[in-house]
């Protein structure tokens, strides 16, 4: 029987957050599985959990990913030169088997390799990684039979990595498990799995999240920095970190992340620098030399135009933007009604670098997956952000069928590709446009009016502010206008997550 001090404890245990009782577009899909959970269900008892139940739909979906490139397994990838295109079934993971020596046994960054591309042009991490599997695939054989095999043994280990960051993204919102069920049926998730390498370091970015919203800032900040070991993007997301913790006054937690981050990723990246250092900076110089290309509005500025920008140009005006992007949102942590939560910012950051970047190669919609679902986990927004990278996907591959069917000009002219760009472009901004009225309007945060501060922040979470700009410093001018529950701001207490 419990004491009398815990009573209240219980009493006031906060309740899981059900998206069929706040969200009605998880009402309506609801109806496919039998409705909305009802006020008498039991809840707590089985050992379906909603991890475990997210975590094999996500592989589901990444299985049913799989079956999408069937026709190029069994030949687009080997024969025809547009026909990976027009079954939109293209990756580069078997290309790459041959083209980039690991098919002759050559060692990433320390050998030399034939062609155009002297060593590899990925990150050391993903270069571990990308050698672990061909050491696990079969040899002997045809080369496109090898090429298959390394295929299959790259999917095992990236579905591995999407069980992972859907995990780490329905226990990073305690009280908000369900909304892992965003990335496990987002259709650009499955689509794009297995076109790279991204999410290896998308599912160590997961992690690291998860980490920050425990309040563990050293394992968050080795995890990130593993994370930039493998992709460069989650390097960025030291920023939104920067301002909420100066905002928040929490500079010892900061300095743990970064100290955390720095060791990890010099731990990777040293030896090959001082052994190989050619093919180490390879992927930097690579990343610099590149112009515009596929999926940017650099691509399109430079088609449309009779004298197109330079490289260098190109580069020059891609960081000023960021830049400004980043001076922003810093403007807006500092100036918000109440802090922003880290995940937010975070999106933010990473979808100011998609808009403005160089090029978008369509798996990289992977980055911005699991931090739109903490950001904004409302799912008509995010099937409305879905269903345009869909497009995108789609008009990638008509575009480069296209340009590769020879006269018979299969599938999609330049101008559908810039529409489809656009389409990209706009998808995004409006994701970022509605996590900024978020932010500006706090009552509108589907996460606070549940009745939390910021699950995802660790010791930001329920923090008081140290450092404000502008009209944040005075009262806040929201509450009258919120209708939502009494919110007890940073509770952390547990919840079993029915749906």
């Amino acid at each position: 029987m419990p004491s009398a001090e815990s009573t209240p404890t219980e009493t006031h245990r906060p309740d899981p957050v059900r998206p069929t009782q706040e969200d009605e577009v998880a009402a309506s899909g609801s109806e496919l599985i039998g409705g909305p959970l009802g006020r008498r269900a039991l809840t707590g008892t089985s050992w379906w959990t909603p991890v475990r139940i997210i975590a094999l739909v996500a592989i589901g979906m990444f299985a049913l990913g799989l079956v999408q490139k069937a026709p190029c397994y069994d030949g687009g990838w080997f024969f025809g030169a547009s026909s990976q295109y027009t079954h939109a079934c293209y990756s580069d993971i078997p290309h790459l088997y041959q083209g980039r020596g690991f098919a002759d046994g050559l060692v990433p960054y320390f050998d030399r390799l034939p062609g155009d591309m002297d060593y590899l042009e990925y990150p050391v991490l993903t270069g571990v990684f990308m050698e672990v599997a061909a050491w696990l695939t079969p040899g002997g054989g045809s080369l496109q039979h090898q090429e298959q095999w390394y295929w299959m043994v790259n999917a095992g280990m990236l579905m591995v990595c999407a069980a992972v960051i859907v995990v780490c993204v329905s226990r990073t919102h305690a009280r908000r498990p369900w909304d892992g069920l965003l990335i496990a049926l987002s259709p650009a998730f499955a689509l794009t799995a297995t076109i790279n390498w991204d999410l290896f370091a998308v599912a160590l970015t997961a992690a690291a999240m998860l980490m920050w919203s425990r309040g563990r800032s050293l394992a968050f900040g080795v995890l990130l920095g593993l994370a930039t070991a493998a992709k460069f993007y989650p390097f960025l997301l030291i920023g939104p970190l920067l301002v909420l913790c100066w905002r928040a006054g929490k500079w010892r937690d900061f300095g743990k992340a970064i100290g955390g981050a720095v060791v990890a990723w010099l731990l990777v990246n040293l030896p090959v620098m001082a052994f190989a250092f050619e093919g180490w900076s390879k992927f930097y110089r690579f990343s610099e030399e590149r112009g515009a290309d596929f999926g940017s509005i650099w691509l399109v500025l430079a088609q449309k135009s009779s004298n197109p920008l330079t490289t260098d140009s190109v580069n020059t005006l891609f960081t000023l933007l960021m830049l400004l992007c980043c001076l922003g949102i810093a403007v807006l942590a500092f100036t918000a009604p109440r802090r922003p939560r880290f995940a937010q910012l975070a999106f933010l950051v990473i979808a100011a670098f998609v808009v403005t970047t160089k090029v978008y190669s369509p798996q990289y919609v992977l980055w911005l997956v699991p931090l739109a679902v903490l950001a904004r986990p409302k799912w008509r927004d995010f099937l409305v952000w879905q269903a345009c990278e869909v497009v995108y996907f789609l008009g990638i591959w008509m575009y480069l069928a296209y340009t590769t069917s020879g006269d018979a000009h299969k599938g999609l002219s330049t101008d559908g590709y810039h529409w489809a760009i656009g389409v990209h472009l706009l998808g995004t901004l409006y994701l970022c446009a509605v996590v900024v009225r978020d932010i500006l309007k706090p009552e509108r945060d589907v996460v606070r009016r549940a009745g939390d501060d910021d699950p995802s922040g660790g010791v930001l979470d329920g923090a008081e502010d140290r450092f404000v700009l502008g009209t944040a410093s005075e009262p806040a001018r929201h509450q009258e206008a919120f209708e939502g529950p009494s919110v007890d701001w940073g509770s952390k207490e547990p919840a079993d997550g029915s749906f």
